[in-house]
């Protein structure tokens, strides 16, 4: 029993942190738009305005967005050729794990080293409640000429309810790169 546990709380400890980790992506786009024209961008800053979160967030996010679009060679300008967007959506999520374990029953009264209630036999015995937040950013491209949405990014994942910073700037990071990763769509076709 000794060596079970040492076993599989480790185990269970990655597979929780990997999970938690990843961000899934999705993109949708203009399948008429010529994507290689477009070289300059600037920030909208009436859709921005409307994304529900704090302001340092936004412009956690506004800089992640900028350094990736200057590694693409895109540059900043007053008279862009795409505006870009964000907006959030987020959601409590509540998760309920049952962590009976072992053999037992249920009727009577007996000693658990983990867990004193009714049932007998060995195990972890009980429930265990935990929350996170799972939350959904978006990046809109927006063709100034047309005034039309032309690509759209998608990343959802877990975000972490933390006071370290540089753990909060990181995983914004990692949304955006993740997410910008997918424009333009021609180059995601081709991989």
């Amino acid at each position: 029993m000794k060596n079970f546990k040492f076993l599989v709380l480790p185990m269970l400890a990655v597979f929780m942190l990997g999970s938690c980790s990843s961000i899934q992506v999705l993109s949708d786009y203009d399948q008429q738009t010529d994507f290689n024209g477009y070289k300059s961008y600037a920030f909208y800053k009436t859709g921005i305005d409307k994304a529900q979160i704090s302001d340092l967030d936004k412009k956690r996010i506004l800089r992640a967005i900028e350094a990736e679009m200057q590694s693409r060679g895109f540059v900043k300008s007053e008279n862009p050729d795409l505006l870009v967007s964000i907006f959030t959506k987020e959601q409590e999520r509540v998760d309920i794990y049952n962590n009976n374990f072992g053999w037992g029953g249920a009727w009577g009264w007996g000693y658990n080293p983990y867990a004193w209630g009714p049932g007998w036999g060995w195990g972890w015995g009980g429930n265990s409640v935990s929350t996170r937040t799972q939350g959904s950013l978006y990046i809109d491209l927006i063709d100034t000429k047309s005034k039309e949405l032309v690509w759209q990014g998608k990343g959802e994942g877990t975000l972490a309810n933390t006071n370290n910073i540089e753990k909060k700037e990181q995983r914004i990071k990692e949304f955006v790169s993740q997410i910008l990763e997918q424009y333009p769509p021609n180059a995601v076709a081709l991989k």
